[in-house]
């Protein structure tokens, strides 16, 4: 069975999102639109199996996350947390655990990721478009850390919407529970750029990205999660000449240098107009 056939196979299994693979780029679309794309225990266990698959795949290069319908995401499902208020505190907390897992998945996805988002993307939304790699929002767009107006907090989510706003920021937005638009989002660092037409925005990044050595993407990610706490000691150093001594020796390193000395493109580039570089 080929890719595009197992891929379809696989998102017939799928009730609340879909997902397909074509030329290098796997999108997974959050498709409840009748329900503002909010998110149960269900949609959280398909968005984690689709991220895993999708992780394992080698002619998967790019993960688009974009929503059918008006809205990105609503956030949680409102019968979801109806059920959550009735759960004790182990219930909760495996419950807790799915979500924590959704977010880490997506966080630690190999290859590089974009979140396209249309209007709300409330809760943890934010979240998912925190752990995307880049992200893109249309001029509707809008987002709200909420969950202190029902007496809760933006726990699971928080690592990731902090890290992309700042503590200070972070500190603001998650205790106002305020709604902030897309230009706000752009200055917090939550979105990269404002485009109404998201898919045309996306596809000069998508070229760059599959013009790109997608194990060089990929230990570029694993290099910046050991950045995160921004100390500079003799072991960062160390690990970071490792890092780059490594990769120049590996097949696909030695594949991009010559390529660039021979002029030629590499062997892993699907996109014709490629610019290179070298450290």
């Amino acid at each position: 069975m080929d890719s595009s056939a197992m891929t379809t196979e696989f998102s017939n299994t799928l009730n609340y999102i879909s997902c397909s693979l074509a030329g290098g780029v796997a999108e997974v679309v959050l498709d409840r639109a009748d329900k503002h794309n909010a998110f149960d225990e269900v949609m959280i266990d398909e968005m984690i199996n689709v991220f895993q698959y999708f992780a394992d795949k080698p002619d998967c290069r790019i993960l688009v996350l974009k929503a059918n319908g008006k809205n990105f995401s609503a956030g949680a499902d409102l019968n979801w947390m109806r059920k959550q208020a009735k759960m004790d505190f182990e219930q909760n907390l495996s419950d807790a655990n799915q979500l924590a897992k959704l977010m880490s998945t997506l966080d630690k996805f190999p290859k590089p990721t974009i979140a396209l988002v249309q209007g709300a993307a409330f809760g943890g939304a934010l979240g998912l478009i925190c752990c995307c790699d880049i992200a893109i929002a249309n001029q509707r767009a809008s987002f709200c850390l909420s969950e202190v107006k029902l007496g809760l907090i933006p726990a699971v989510i928080s690592p990731y919407v902090t890290r992309a706003m700042g503590q200070r920021a972070a500190r603001r937005y998650m205790l106002t529970a305020e709604r902030f638009d897309a230009t706000k989002a752009q200055q917090l660092q939550i979105i990269h750029e404002i485009n109404d037409d998201l898919n045309a925005a996306a596809q000069p990044l998508i070229g760059q990205l599959l013009s790109n050595s997608p194990q060089g993407m990929t230990w570029v990610k694993t290099l910046l999660s050991t950045l995160e706490d921004g100390v500079i000691d003799q072991q960062t150093l160390d690990h970071t000449s490792e890092r780059i001594a490594k990769i120049r020796v590996s097949d696909e390193g030695q594949e991009g240098l010559n390529a660039f000395f021979e002029k030629r493109s590499p062997k892993w580039n699907l996109c014709t107009d490629n610019t290179q570089g070298a450290e």
